[in-house]
């Protein structure tokens, strides 16, 4: 008998039987091979070992074998006292003995092999990187093809050295301890070790598209935030992306891609996704349009937050700009598909979008009309926003609405004619009036400063006029206290409707986010604030209607300031000579005709603002009596009428009674109620001239009734 290489003299006689190919016996009803030779040990840690030191039970001197064979027990414990610590995730190993090695499932054979067993520095090592899933799958088929096509398998094969494999998961404390911890605290431990390679790892984070803020962002979501509570049916990263077939969600094959990522957060929330498969969205995702919006597009991916959580881009105030609007305010979108680019727009111009973007506590959004996962086509029967079912709608808010709600287009631009065109022609006809008017009024006063200015230089170095000495300063009455409290009251009310009507219009303009650091609570009180003083500017009318029906003085005012042929003729003069065709100023009387047409554009602004107030302020009733295109019209209105007011009072009040040369810095007669004779003379000659005739008939008169 020859010595064989590697093999110890004992084992000589095992091969003398075993060294025969056909060797086999019948185990379990099926036919086992036999066939040991002396290349299976060539090469492996067992080389050198005698069969006796595995096969223990099998006496080398009775041979051959007893018939039956009784099963020899391998001792691979006697060597490796440490296999139930390398070996934990098969469930058992960590109460290994020798009976519990034997069964099928835990036969150390069954992985490392019999004879050919290979150290695991050898080339051929059956747990090696590159064919530890295949070795694996033999009994774990399932999870080994999965694993195959996800990520870390591709990365694997790209050469990423820290691309994970199948032990590198399941020799972790997450699997192993799994059986002792309650399932919140393993799927907590299970999103740790996730984010140990994503983020930790410098190889494996900088392969992640956005960074590692958008790995590290679960623990601040709804669902991070429920997992770390205690909350054992949030759900962790595998609960999203698979235990195994991990992929990116721009891989087709993987869970959260755009085409199963629904199905995917079905399991958690099966009525959201029902409602979502019957939306538009899911349609025109089925036809294979990937633009179409999944639960991650609206809800983030990671960064999941609850609805009522301010910063969330679900929560009412941001959903129009940050979710809805990603995709209709997109003109891109819009030309691919044959949407309105302008939906957003036309929103936050609303009512109901511009108190959104002030912070209104309560307000609509998108959803509120359009349902927040079930939308549909506006054409579709069962569509909120459907013209059958747009009264129940509104209803949802505007108590009482009734069909004429649905009348009128909702989303409505002023840019063109082709959706309303009577607000159409109604801003353009206001934003042309406001250009002539404002600019003529700039115009008229830039001369009148120009022609005061090069006066008074002219002036320089001569020596002021003087009253003659022992003459008084005369002051003449121009304004009763009366009247005085009539012009307070419209002014406050004016200055805070125009504050807190432009806080509504312009709400992210930089003096409204100034009052709103002030006061968080501000911009809520605002709309209180607007109608009281709607009302005060209303009552201030009221009263003023009565002092010039009830009281002497009063009618003469209303008399005094009608307009009349002379006040287009000193408008004709005063242009000439302001130009310098003209050395001759005008002479006014008590009104001119700059305070005449002021005050004439007050009556009529204040009307048209009370009406068109009042209209808005009672919603409700306009909309269901004037249909949502009444609503529109007045909005319109009221808007527009309070641009050329504020401009007007700006450019041409304010002008006249504090940047005119000849008062400035202020006419102090709307505190004192006086004016001096020197400006009674330049602005109002004629009117002085009829106060001193009045006064000299009446000095006559008592002189003549002392005489008699």
């Amino acid at each position: 008998m020859t010595v064989m290489m590697g093999i110890p003299a004992g084992a000589e006689s095992c091969l003398d039987c075993h060294d025969d190919g056909s060797m086999t016996m019948e185990r379990g009803g099926q036919e086992v091979s036999l066939y040991v030779t002396d290349s299976h040990f060539e090469g492996t840690p067992h080389e050198g070992f005698d069969c006796g030191d595995c096969h223990a039970g099998l006496d080398e001197d009775d041979l051959p074998h007893a018939d039956p064979i009784v099963p020899a027990v391998v001792g691979c414990l006697d060597c490796h006292d440490d296999l139930a610590g390398n070996h934990l995730f098969h469930e058992g190993f960590d109460d290994l003995d020798e009976e519990t090695i034997l069964t099928e499932r835990l036969r150390c054979t069954g992985c490392h092999g019999s004879h050919q067993i290979l150290g695991s520095d050898h080339p051929d090592y059956p747990f090696a990187n590159a064919r530890q899933t295949s070795r694996c799958g033999i009994c774990h088929e399932e999870q080994s093809i999965k694993y195959l096509h996800c990520a870390h398998a591709r990365a694997l094969e790209e050469g990423v050295e820290t691309a994970p494999t199948c032990l590198d998961c399941h020799t972790s404390d997450l699997v192993v301890e799994a059986q002792k911890l309650d399932l919140a605290h393993h799927k907590a431990m299970l999103a740790d070790f996730c984010v140990s390679c994503h983020v930790e790892n410098p190889e494996v984070s900088g392969q992640t598209l956005y960074g590692t803020p958008f790995i590290t962002s679960y623990e601040r979501s709804v669902h991070g935030k429920a997992l770390f509570e205690g909350n054992e049916s949030a759900p962790t990263c595998i609960n999203c992306h698979d235990s195994h077939s991990v992929g990116r969600a721009s891989d087709v094959e993987s869970a959260v891609s755009r085409g199963r990522v629904v199905s995917q957060c079905a399991q958690c929330h099966p009525k959201a996704a029902e409602d979502y498969l019957h939306s538009i969205h899911a349609t025109v995702l089925a036809k294979g349009y990937l633009d179409a919006p999944v639960c991650t597009d609206c809800h983030g991916e990671h960064n999941i937050m609850h609805h009522t959580d301010p910063k969330a881009p679900i929560a009412p105030a941001n959903m129009a700009e940050q979710v809805c609007g990603e995709c209709h305010g997109s003109v891109r979108l819009a030309e691919r598909y044959g949407l309105e680019a302008d939906r957003l727009e036309t929103f936050e111009d609303s009512f109901h979008g511009l108190a959104t973007r002030g912070g209104a506590v309560e307000a609509v959004n998108c959803a509120s009309c359009h349902a927040y996962h079930d939308v549909r086509a506006c054409d579709d029967p069962e569509s909120w926003v459907h013209p059958n079912n747009l009264a129940e709608t509104c209803g949802h808010c505007h108590e009482g609405a009734n069909e004429r709600f649905a009348r009128g287009k909702v989303h409505v631009s002023l840019d063109t004619h082709s959706e309303e065109p009577v607000l159409y022609w109604i801003a353009t006809i206001y934003i042309w009036g406001i250009c002539l008017i404002i600019g003529g009024m700039t115009l008229h006063n830039g001369l009148d400063f120009f022609q005061k200015v090069r006066l008074k230089a002219t002036y320089q170095g001569k020596p002021h006029r003087q009253l003659p000495d022992g003459q008084p300063h005369r002051l003449y009455l121009r304004l009763t206290v009366n009247e005085r409290l009539q012009h307070g009251t419209l002014a406050l009310s004016f200055i805070i409707l125009c504050i807190t009507g432009f806080m509504l219009r312009y709400p992210e303009a930089w003096w409204v986010e100034a009052l709103r650091e002030l006061n968080g609570h501000l911009f809520e009180l605002r709309g209180l604030v607007h109608r009281i003083a709607g009302v005060v500017m209303c009552l201030s009318g009221v009263w003023h209607i009565g002092y010039i029906a009830f009281t002497e003085r009063g009618r003469q005012v209303f008399h005094d300031i009608l307009p009349r042929w002379k006040d287009l003729t000193d408008m004709k003069m005063i242009l000439r000579y302001n130009l310098g065709l003209s050395k001759e100023r005008p002479r006014f009387a008590r009104f001119s005709y700059i305070e005449k047409t002021e005050y004439w554009a007050l009556i009529w602004g204040s009307i048209l603002m009370s009406v068109t107030g009042f209209l808005l302020w009672y919603e409700n009733t306009t909309i269901g009596l004037l249909t949502k295109l009444g609503f529109d019209i007045s909005r319109t209105i009221h808007f527009y009428e309070a641009v050329l007011a504020t401009l007007a009072i700006i450019v041409w009040h304010f002008y006249f009674v504090i940047f005119n040369p000849d008062v400035y810095p202020m006419n102090l007669s709307w505190l004192t109620g006086m004016m001096s004779e020197e400006e009674m003379q330049s602005e109002h000659p004629l009117e002085l001239q009829r106060l001193k005739e009045e006064e000299s008939g009446k000095d006559e008169q008592r002189a003549a009734e002392e005489d008699s």
